[in-house]
């Protein structure tokens, strides 16, 4: 058993289909073979049972048995006559000088002849005679059955044997048989074996790269449908595992820049909270102060709360569209007119530091969008450009329109920014210059609020220090 195990699966199936081709070919090889010899026995009772009837005509006419079977001519030497009465005794037999008192009626020639008025016994041992014989028994008249017999000789089986012409033939078809199941069988195993080895690897959870495929026919077809079935889980598996990552990524990147917002928050409260204290301290220790000194401290008091509020409304903001970016609900609005009023509302701070802002944006522009985030973004480019950029002129232009999108730049002629810090400008709390940026009442998070609201528009923004000078913002929105 274990050296059969240890065969290849090609192999087992060709031995299997070999024995069942021996086996069928042996039964009808053996069918055949008994069949024909059957036939070829019926041939020779047919002519015992002529030689019979001649013997049973002449002792129905008297004639002596001795002078009849001379008289009768056959090709059979040594033929064996009996005559056998009624009752199973034998009242005469060529071949013995004295005849034998065994009753004969149950041998099975006699009994046939008896019972249908002929019958032979292909080959059986004469007890009287000690040899072997073919006997051919028929029914005549008086209850007299005449029996002839045929030693069973070489010539004798020669005669019976079946023709070994058929059994070459046989033997040529089985033959052909095996070469052609060894090709059959060899072919469906080995796809058979391919398929086993596809198993395994899927059970050990591989990656299927091999993508020849299997043969054109139902076997074939099954094993490409079920590697592809396969080679889908697998991308549906990885495209899973990759999003997850991804989640898990973009979750871990929330908390750390939660963490860092919370600690940036924390830093930038300090701040204008330490400096009111430090005025209430004094106001309350000093009841005595000038007008003019308590007016300052009541100044310094209501700056610093001034820059909280915008800290704790643009941390809501931030938060907003971080948490909740489902609550942000979006209309059709139009672009050239929120930032005419931006431009409008900003035009009293441009013009105190002789600043002119320059709005080119005439045509309408609509896009599906939320009023305020996309207020807040124009606000905070031109609130910085006024308050860092040291230039005189700011320019808003539609850079170009497309069917899904809008293209726009907010630019200023002023001194730009360091080319180590434009990749971080979008940052939260990232700040050039941080004592000049809290001396201006910046919260640090304008820019990072203009990138955020900006894709949740499904847009882009991008900064870049102008050749002239200057520095430019291109925002894309998407109009959907």
């Amino acid at each position: 058993m274990a050296s059969w195990n240890r065969l290849t699966y090609p192999r087992r199936l060709f031995l299997w289909l070999l024995g069942y081709s021996l086996l069928l070919v042996g039964c009808f090889i053996g069918f055949q073979y008994h069949r024909e010899k059957a036939f070829k026995a019926e041939e020779l009772n047919a002519q015992l049972q002529l030689i019979n009837t001649h013997i049973l005509n002449d002792i129905a006419e008297g004639r002596e048995l001795t002078s009849s079977l001379h008289a009768e001519p056959h090709r059979f030497d040594d033929l064996r006559v009996s005559v056998i009465d009624g009752s199973g005794r034998i009242l005469y037999d060529n071949s013995l000088d004295s005849l034998p008192h065994a009753n004969h009626l149950s041998r099975r020639e006699i009994s046939d002849a008896r019972t249908i008025g002929s019958g032979y016994t292909v080959r059986r041992h004469s007890e009287s005679t000690g040899n072997t014989y073919f006997y051919s028994a028929t029914l005549g008249d008086n209850d007299v059955i005449v029996r002839t017999a045929v030693p069973y000789s070489v010539s004798l089986v020669e005669l019976l044997r079946a023709d070994y012409g058929f059994l070459w033939v046989m033997g040529g078809i089985t033959l052909i048989m095996c070469v052609l199941g060894f090709f059959a069988t060899r072919r469906v195993g080995l796809h058979i074996m391919r398929l086993n080895r596809f198993a395994e690897k899927a059970e050990r959870g591989e990656r299927i790269y091999d993508t020849a495929p299997f043969p054109k026919d139902e076997l074939g077809s099954i094993s490409n449908h079920i590697v592809r079935l396969y080679s889908d889980l697998q991308g549906a598996i990885a495209d899973r595992d990759r999003e997850h990552r991804a989640a898990l990524h973009a979750q871990q990147e929330k908390e750390r820049i939660k963490k860092q917002l919370t600690n940036n928050i924390n830093h930038e409260l300090k701040t204008p909270v330490a400096s009111i204290q430090v005025c209430l301290e004094t106001l309350l220790a000093h009841k005595n102060m000038s007008e003019d000194k308590r007016h300052e401290f009541l100044s310094r008091c209501l700056d610093n709360t001034e820059r909280l509020r915008q800290l704790l409304g643009d941390v809501a903001l931030i938060t907003r569209m971080d948490d909740a970016p489902q609550s942000i609900t979006k209309e059709p609005v139009d672009l050239t007119e929120i930032i005419a009023e931006v431009v409008e509302e900003c035009d009293p701070m441009a013009a105190a530091k002789d600043m002119v802002i320059d709005d080119n944006i005439h045509a309408p522009l609509m896009i599906n969008g939320n009023r305020s985030l996309l207020t807040s973004v124009f606000r905070n480019l031109i609130d910085n450009a006024i308050a860092y950029s040291g230039a005189n002129r700011i320019r808003l232009d539609v850079v170009s329109t497309y069917k899904d999108k809008i293209i726009l730049s907010v630019a200023d002629n002023g001194s730009g920014i360091p080319p180590q810090h434009l990749s971080r400008i979008f940052e939260r709390f990232y700040r050039i210059d941080k004592g000049r940026s809290r001396q201006a009442g910046g919260t640090g998070l304008g820019l990072s609020i203009v990138k955020n609201a900006v894709m949740m528009h499904g847009g882009s923004i991008v900064a870049r220090n102008l050749p002239g000078g200057g520095l430019s913002f291109t925002i894309t929105l998407s109009k959907e």
